[in-house]
């Protein structure tokens, strides 16, 4: 099995694509040892010293990190990996391979007189931002629309990057501002 690595534009995460699907359909993110119970692969790694987050997309992992250097996590997480999928056991603990998209949508709010701009709005961010954040091994989703602002949850790689920002700002802040009038800001959540 081979196992590609690649930098994302966070320094804190690497994206690790196992050459095999990781998720079906949608993201999960784990934040935290509690979260990864939930998941043998994400308990693998964080069973690694060092790993602050892990987070899986159709076809990668990323994984986040303290302030431990790459050079002695990196063999650690790619074995980590390696031995998860020799040993065939399930990517959820319940056998499942659902992701954290339901979840999210539960947590959404929005007025019902803004359904129209919002279904825009999601539209526009599933279309044309997120497969671009994927490839730099994060993701973001629509969290919710008041006043003109929209509130996005950022994932993985984009989860405390330092560029963050500016791709909020410059980049979706924009793009939405362009479609949808009513959009004056962009915020994370």
């Amino acid at each position: 099995m081979f196992i590609q690595t690649e930098a994302t534009p966070n320094p804190a995460t690497l994206k690790f694509i196992p050459g095999r699907a990781v998720l079906d359909s949608g993201t999960m993110e784990f934040a935290n040892r509690e979260a990864a119970a939930r998941s043998p692969l994400a308990e693998r790694l964080f069973g690694v010293p060092g790993v602050t987050s892990v987070f899986y997309g159709s076809d990668f992992v990323t994984v986040t990190k303290d302030d431990s250097d790459w050079q002695h996590l990196k063999p650690a997480i790619l074995g980590a990996i390696m031995e998860h999928y020799m040993s065939g056991a399930p990517l959820l603990a319940d056998g499942s391979v659902s992701s954290d998209e339901a979840a999210d949508e539960e947590d959404e709010f929005f007025s019902d007189d803004d359904a129209e701009t919002v279904a825009t709005i999601k539209d526009l961010i599933e279309t044309r931002v997120r497969p671009a954040v994927a490839n730099d091994g994060g993701d973001i989703t629509f969290r919710g629309f008041k006043d003109g602002i929209v509130y996005l949850n950022m994932k993985g790689s984009c989860a405390g990057c330092p560029s963050s920002t500016a791709t909020l700002q410059h980049g979706i802040q924009n793009l939405l501002r362009h479609f949808v009038p009513d959009v004056v800001e962009v915020r994370p959540v």
